[in-house]
């Protein structure tokens, strides 16, 4: 395990509005304000999503299982900011909820916001942190 102390600093409140493209819209607030390091928190609806629900097995490198949805679920979401070079990436996890069926998992494109979601991100400065590929499991990986 590695790890680093930071600070809070800004804090910024998102709305996200009916159709948005919700991966997008957030990237543009990070790049405008050039947030670098940040936690993410977020609630809502959304219209549809793909989302990668694990791996198909427990295996290095993964084989990422995809689900896609649009019919319209209720979000609950938690997420880390860094950057990769020039670019953020945000890494959102969440639960995406409709009646009794609930998926969770990496929100990762598509994702079309339904009616509305509300979100905090919380700046994290003193850090220094930024992803990176990892070789051993070709994934963008956290590096300290």
């Amino acid at each position: 395990m590695k790890y680093s102390q930071g600070s809070f600093g800004r804090v910024f409140v998102l709305k996200f509005e009916d159709k948005d493209n919700l991966l997008e819209e957030m990237k543009r607030v990070v790049l405008k304000e050039k947030i670098e390091v940040g936690t993410i928190t977020l609630l809502g609806g959304m219209r549809s999503a793909a989302v990668v629900s694990g791996p198909k097995e427990a295996v290095i490198p993964p084989d990422p299982m995809w689900i896609n949805f649009n019919d319209g679920r209720e979000i609950l979401g938690i997420g880390t900011l860094f950057w990769k070079g020039d670019e953020p990436v945000i890494h959102l996890h969440g639960a995406l909820g409709r009646e009794k069926e609930t998926y969770t998992g990496c929100i990762r494109k598509d994702c079309s916001v339904y009616l509305v979601v509300e979100a905090v991100i919380t700046e994290i400065v003193g850090i220094d942190a930024r992803k990176a590929l990892d070789e051993k499991t070709g994934f963008v990986m956290l590096e300290l």
